[in-house]
């Protein structure tokens, strides 16, 4: 786990990110499974229809079908996991995580983590995702509703 977060820590250092670091999917699971908390913020529709982490607890970063930031997800969070368990957002992308991670190390949190290429991966040449990077391409547990 301590290499992993090294490794996190690196990566926020050369993208000048304002939280503990960023991961990857697998490093992600590595540090679920080592009791880190996977929170997320993709709207209930997201999960609902893409599928979902085992696992993870759902606080979305903003609402459906307004996308609307929601105004409680500080206080969401805090129920969800203490500030001094490491706390690792998850989106579509990566990009709504990443403003999480933000809003978390300023609320307190010790350890925030960005997943990196969130659970769809980026758009390949056709405008799908899925097929290009995330959490299910790097084959992962999930589940689907």
């Amino acid at each position: 786990m301590d290499e992993i977060r090294q490794k996190a820590g690196e990566r926020a250092r050369q993208m000048n990110l304002p939280y503990a670091g960023a991961v990857t999917p697998a490093e992600a699971h590595a540090l679920m499974k080592g009791g880190a908390k996977l929170v997320d913020v993709r709207t209930t529709a997201e999960r609902h229809f893409v599928g979902s982490v085992p696992g993870s607890e759902p606080i979305e970063w903003t609402t459906f079908p307004k996308g609307e930031r929601n105004p409680a997800f500080l206080e969401q969070l805090e129920e969800a996991a203490p500030k001094d368990v490491p706390v690792l957002f998850l989106c579509r992308s990566g990009v709504r995580s990443h403003h999480a991670a933000i809003a978390a190390t300023e609320a307190g949190w010790k350890e925030a983590y960005n997943i990196l290429e969130g659970f769809e991966g980026d758009k390949d040449p056709e405008q799908h995702r899925g097929n290009v990077g995330g959490w299910r391409k790097a084959g992962l547990p999930w589940i689907q509703s």
